[in-house]
């Protein structure tokens, strides 16, 4: 059971690093698809626990640029199991007005993946309730390769001149530039990594780290990670003393250092 601790603070957007499914799969001497498969009822728990407490975006990384590197086996498993999540899942996310987009290189992906991002996307996108990201085939290298690239080729076209590139011109290129950037980041299954997730929006987002196993990471544990974060104050480089009073948003973008 979660502490009764009052919630003070709830993060507007919460990125969670999945990590752990194929530990949990060994652990019970299953295939490691297993484990996926178990990992997507945690995913429905939590987008459930956010939708509760009315959290605006939730990013969650399901496959990185780097996971093409596991047994073919398992790849294409993911891909099988990708594909039939967004055909499953999507109309229940719509009618609970949740917006889906899919962020990184979805070139990699086969047609029918592309395409049922695509419908998928294209159904949910007006939908004005938690704003759901997937993180597949993604890097955060990737993600500010790909923005230095759309700026440069603005430069090139004559439409933006390199005085002008600061960091707010560089946010409007990232992924999810149209979200406030995660305050809450969540890892799973004991690990304490970046793992290549979101480096730039990662900029002052505070880190919470939970032993459970993503299968094992419900709506109970979402609670208890948003009342640490609750319980925490964000400084943004100024003292406490100037910071009481203030809310996140009237000191967002000052330097933590």
């Amino acid at each position: 059971m979660h502490s009764d601790k009052k919630i003070t603070n709830v993060p507007r957007h919460i990125a969670i690093i999945m990590d752990g499914n194929n530990r949990w799969a060994k652990k019970r001497f299953l295939p490691g698809i297993a484990g996926h498969k178990a990992g997507a009822n945690a995913v429905r728990a939590v987008i459930r626990a956010c939708v509760q407490h009315q959290v605006e975006a939730l990013t969650l990384f399901a496959f990185s640029s780097e996971n093409w590197q596991r047994p073919i086996t398992e790849v294409n498993a993911l891909m099988e199991l990708f594909l039939f999540s967004l055909r499953r899942e999507i109309k229940q996310l719509h009618k609970h007005n949740i917006r889906l987009r899919i962020i990184g290189d979805k070139t990699a992906f086969s047609a029918d993946i592309q395409q049922g991002i695509a419908d998928a996307e294209a159904l949910t996108a007006n939908n004005r309730g938690l704003q759901l990201n997937i993180a597949a085939n993604y890097g955060g290298r990737w993600d500010i390769v790909n923005a230095a690239k759309t700026l440069a080729q603005q430069v090139a076209s004559g439409l933006l001149q390199p005085e002008q590139i600061d960091e707010t011109c560089f946010n409007q290129v990232v992924s999810l530039s149209d979200l406030p950037a995660p305050d809450l980041c969540i890892r799973t299954a004991g690990e304490q990594r970046i793992s290549n997730f979101l480096l730039w929006q990662f900029a002052y987002t505070e880190f919470y780290y939970s032993s459970l196993l993503w299968p094992d990471f419900r709506e109970d544990a979402l609670t208890e990670a948003i009342i640490d974060y609750s319980g925490r104050q964000r400084r943004f480089g100024k003292t406490s003393e100037q910071v009481e009073g203030q809310t996140d948003g009237q000191i967002e973008g000052l330097s933590d250092a």
